[in-house]
């Protein structure tokens, strides 16, 4: 840690850098956190329809009210990201 405050002192620029790309890391990071979990949702969804073909329509609403909430993470990351900047 010691040495992560030297390199910062020496680079005066450092600090305004970061701050640029704080702003928007945590979208990129829901966007990609909100991939993976739609994903999950669509491969668990169609292995449980091979699992119990019968249960296919009670699945898909499942599996479409999760994906839908799994994405509702990207709006709230730039909701967040556009007030706190």
């Amino acid at each position: 840690m010691e040495s992560l405050m030297q390199l910062m002192a020496v680079v005066p620029g450092v600090f305004s850098v970061l701050a640029e790309l704080s702003g928007n890391i945590h979208v990129g990071l829901a966007a990609t956190g909100a991939g993976i979990g739609v994903g999950l949702v669509g491969a668990k969804a169609a292995e449980a329809v091979g699992r119990n073909p019968g249960a296919q329509g009670q699945i898909m609403t499942i599996g479409i009210i999760f994906a839908a909430l799994a994405e509702g993470l990207i709006f709230i990351a730039i909701f967040l990201g556009k007030a706190g900047g």
